[in-house]
């Protein structure tokens, strides 16, 4: 028995997964953005030689 998928099967799940982590980048990117200028707003320093 043979285990096999179509190419149009298999492309639609390829540009799903790409369209999912796209959307998902610009999410995480865009809270991750929200959380420096929440930092920024609240005087919270984050000195660059202590992460090291």
């Amino acid at each position: 028995m043979t285990t096999s998928i179509f190419f149009d099967d298999a492309l639609r799940m390829l540009v799903n997964a790409f369209l999912l982590s796209a959307l998902l980048l610009i999410a995480f990117s865009g809270l991750g953005l929200a959380v420096i200028e929440t930092m920024e707003k609240s005087g919270i320093r984050v000195d660059a030689k202590r992460l090291h």
